[in-house]
């Protein structure tokens, strides 16, 4: 099956498979892009700014996953195992939001698999923007090699333009307007 030519890669910025994602997109001229805690906040310091994220209002980690997970059209979750932790709770959140996901466990799939799952499911899915979500660098050393050569063998850059980011959302009534919006 032939690459699927992916729009936009969106992670949350962290060390590991989020940083990995978006290396791969920056070396192939892939648009990308993110939410990340305010303040940058990652394992090691903060993020650098050669990632183009935008911070969410608060520093906590569960905001940044449920807008990336909301902003996109699917999200590949990779992992070593079992998911856990913040990985864990991207999967609760596809599922809440009822979001197109897919989990890779690359401690049980050769590396060849599991890009054959991925492109698969591209093709089913067909999404624009791609969410790629996994663990930190200190749960799973390795892990982000691995994904760069994953997305190397399932992703090309799409040829069209790219979509903008973040998506426009329509305005939520709000509490606070006095009601004529309610």
């Amino acid at each position: 099956m032939d690459l699927f030519p992916i729009g936009r890669i969106i992670s949350g910025g962290q060390t590991g498979v989020d940083r990995a994602a978006l290396d791969f997109a920056l070396g192939r001229e892939i648009p990308c892009g993110g939410w990340c805690p305010a303040g940058r906040r990652a394992e090691g310091g903060p993020i650098p700014e050669c990632y183009p994220l935008r911070e969410t209002e608060t520093g906590v980690y569960p905001q940044r996953t449920r807008q990336n997970v909301r902003d996109a059209d699917a999200t590949l979750i990779v992992t070593r195992g079992p998911p856990g932790g913040g990985t864990a709770l991207t999967v609760r959140v596809a599922v809440a939001l009822g979001r197109p996901h897919l989990i890779l466990d690359l401690g049980r799939l050769r590396l060849g698999r599991a890009a054959a799952l991925l492109r698969q499911w591209l093709w089913q899915v067909a999404p624009v923007t791609l969410n790629v979500a996994g663990p930190r660098a200190t749960e799973a050393p390795i892990l982000g090699k691995r994904v760069c050569l994953l997305l190397g063998r399932s992703l090309t850059g799409s040829t069209g333009a790219p979509p903008p980011w973040p998506p426009r959302r329509p305005r939520q009534p709000s509490l606070f307007d006095g009601g004529e919006n309610l």
